[in-house]
């Protein structure tokens, strides 16, 4: 249901919107499967003259090689860099040319591209995202460029944003073994080092119509999309490669792990990570509810108790990324002036213990089933909304209906659920902590002879 704000940073926003009576109505859609692999998802809309056209290719960090990592990002860059038939620098003119927007983001499972235009020009979208998958141009000038490009992104969002190694330090840390342990943006060295011929073998690995999903929403014809995607997309090859999926297996976490990161922040950050099951389980809907109990809101228990009551912190959240393998979630909380991470540590660990012994109260779960209704409506009244939501239910779940049915799993978490897993998965034992610190405090602490613990160290139970 919610976006991790960090994370939110990957991901793009469309402009457009259906009426909230259309986005409460179940949404009717058709998709079936070229002979080349490509899966087609067409969703017809006319309450606006606008369409979203999108395609989601199954790949995402998690799908790197440990030494080549950044990769998944890196293609999201490249690939509006043209094709055989569209100029260097021409991929976004055409579109805005034309009065839409495009954008793309990439997570640990998956890119995604999209534009979102009038509904006349729906042919011009189809050509477009059809020439990135055959003919993208990967060549020394492009890589050259998006180098410096990602090299830069990475300065702003990561190295010099306060909290920016948020992300990247909570993952490297909590994941011993699946390669969920880097972050899509990876590591520049490696970009660095890859060859041209890397570049082309991943592109012709995943970028490939057997590993992608295209999901029009929006004002169309059903027949002459049809038409249209077979004309741009039926000659397609399909991929001859294997498409690696990892296949590790993290083992459970039966200690405590703490460390210590030093940032150019003002104020100290604490951060409870717990291990979780992926999207989709039983278990994960009661955890979301979980997190949004604890933090969705000013009425939320982090925010009346820690943020107001006691005024420990000047932000305290909770949230999971909704990862296609079993993920994380995660509590943050910025503390604040001349409060001791440790102190606002305490206060965190102890709303989650509350729900632990207490549960719920009644009033409580009406209001988050409300919020899971609305923020499940909401997610549905863009077409890109509609677009994006259809190729992720398919993608990792295998049913585009989700997007009709998902909110009755919801419904289905009772207030006993959301005490058990708090019980079972927010345990010591399972759980990542890190004292995200001002550099001023690295200083303090060698002044004192307290040498700073740049690696994990695992608490004993």
């Amino acid at each position: 249901m919610k976006r991790n704000a960090f994370y939110g940073m990957l991901l793009g926003a469309s402009i457009l919107t259906m009426s909230s009576k259309q986005a409460a109505a179940t949404i009717k859609f058709s998709e079936y499967n070229l002979p080349n692999g490509l899966h087609v998802i067409l969703q017809e809309d006319h309450s606006t003259p606008i369409v979203a056209v999108s395609v989601m290719y199954h790949v995402g960090s998690k799908n790197e090689d440990p030494n080549r990592t950044g990769f998944a990002h890196f293609f999201e860059h490249l690939l509006f860099e043209g094709s055989d038939n569209i100029k260097r620098g021409e991929y976004m003119k055409f579109i805005q040319a034309a009065g839409g927007q495009l954008n793309a983001n990439t997570t640990q499972d998956r890119t995604f591209y999209y534009e979102v235009l009038p509904s006349n020009q729906l042919e011009l979208a189809l050509w477009m995202e059809s020439e990135r998958m055959l003919h993208a141009r990967i060549d020394t000038v492009g890589v050259e460029t998006q180098r410096k490009v990602v090299k830069e992104e990475k300065k702003q969002r990561y190295d010099n944003t306060p909290y920016g190694q948020l992300i990247n330090v909570i993952f490297e840390n909590a994941y011993t073994v699946y390669p969920y342990r880097w972050s899509p943006i990876g590591k520049e060295q490696y970009i660095d080092q890859a060859t041209l011929d890397e570049f082309m073998t991943f592109y012709k690995t995943f970028y490939v119509p057997n590993n992608a999903v295209l999901v029009i929403s929006g004002d169309i014809n059903e027949t002459q999309a049809k038409d249209l995607i077979n004309k741009y997309y039926a000659d397609i090859p399909q991929g001859i490669r294997a498409i690696p999926r990892p296949t590790q297996v993290e083992p459970i976490h039966t200690a405590e792990k703490i460390d210590t990161f030093y940032d150019n922040v003002q104020l100290p950050a604490i951060i409870l990570a717990y291990h979780i099951p992926k999207q989709g389980t039983d278990d994960y809907y009661a955890i979301q509810l979980l997190t949004q109990l604890l933090s969705q809101g000013k009425s939320s228990r982090f925010e009346k108790e820690i943020v107001d009551k006691q005024q420990k912190a000047i932000q305290a959240e909770a949230f999971d990324l909704g990862n296609e393998a079993p993920g994380l979630a995660i509590m943050l909380g910025i503390a604040n002036m001349g409060i001791k991470p440790e102190d606002l540590e305490k206060s965190m660990l102890t709303e989650i213990d509350r729900v632990k012994k207490e549960g719920i109260t009644e009033e409580e779960y009406k209001k988050l089933e409300n919020q899971a209704e609305s923020d499940f409506i909401e997610q549905n009244q863009k077409d890109q909304g509609v677009a994006t939501n259809l190729a992720t239910y398919y993608t990792f779940q295998g049913d585009a209906n989700l997007i009709n049915t998902e909110l009755d799993r919801y419904k289905k978490v009772t207030k006993d659920d959301i005490k058990r897993v708090a019980g079972k998965y927010f345990t010591k034992e399972n759980r990542l902590v890190v004292y995200y610190l001002p550099k001023a405090d690295s200083h303090k602490d060698m002044a004192h002879g307290n040498k700073p613990q740049p690696k994990p160290q695992v608490k004993k139970k």
